[in-house]
């Protein structure tokens, strides 16, 4: 069967990006998180469906979404708007690149009060790297915690490398690093879903069968996860 069994212009969900049959928007609640969250997507990415920046975006309460655009050699991209960043909180910016990451984790009296604001690149790793050079002065650079290291489930995609996440799960990284256990538990059921239906949207059934082998869905959202299949 072809890559995806939603024929071109057929409706969409606005939000989700997936046909109405497979539409995941109101399946789980949002995701309160403590951390403050801004996601810089390159345009390329956000006309993607499979994108979890657009993702956290959605699932996310508060977060700041920013579309970036490079316009030309004469004509710069710029960078993320400082009027979108809360001034009284300093900035993280995330990226594979960056310094060591600055707290100790897992213990939720480690963070600093209050918590940073944390920019997530959403884009290949080239376009990260565009990206970055935008902001890099507008905070700090840092990458994920060493002991944070794990293998993406984001199967929606061939990754580089076995530990290259996605934005989605680069951010349930975050959370868990900063105490907030709860908010990164949700978060990645909202990222397992993402997966775990786009790939349904495809004609992809016996990969995402095998994708629930190692998910928390069904016992988190059984009712869900009949209604896609």
């Amino acid at each position: 069967m072809g890559r995806s069994v939603v024929l071109a212009g057929a409706a969409r969900c606005p939000r989700c990006c997936l046909q109405p049959r497979w539409c995941i928007c109101d399946a789980l609640p949002p995701v309160a998180a403590a951390l403050p969250v801004h996601v810089f997507i390159h345009r390329h990415e956000h006309e993607k469906p499979s994108s979890t920046g657009r993702l956290v975006a959605r699932a996310v309460t508060g977060v700041t979404s920013r579309i970036y655009q490079r316009q030309s050699r004469f004509f710069p991209a710029a960078g993320f708007p400082s009027e979108s960043l809360e001034a009284d909180r300093a900035l993280w910016i995330l990226h594979p690149n960056g310094g060591p990451w600055p707290l100790a984790t897992g213990r939720a009296a480690d963070p600093p009060s209050p918590l940073p604001q944390v920019l997530l690149l959403d884009g290949t790793w080239r376009q990260a790297g565009e990206m970055l050079r935008t902001v890099e002065g507008m905070g700090r650079c840092v990458r994920l915690p060493e002991s944070d290291a794990r293998s993406s489930r984001y199967w929606l995609r061939e990754q580089a490398g076995a530990t290259h996440l996605s934005t989605a799960e680069a951010l349930v990284c975050l959370l868990e690093a900063v105490g907030d256990a709860a908010a990164a538990e949700r978060l990645r059921l909202h990222f397992e879903l993402h997966v775990f239906a786009t790939l349904l949207s495809r004609g992809r059934r016996e990969m995402a069968e095998r994708y629930l082998g190692d998910s928390p869905l069904l016992a988190a959202i059984p009712a869900v996860v009949d209604r896609l299949a």
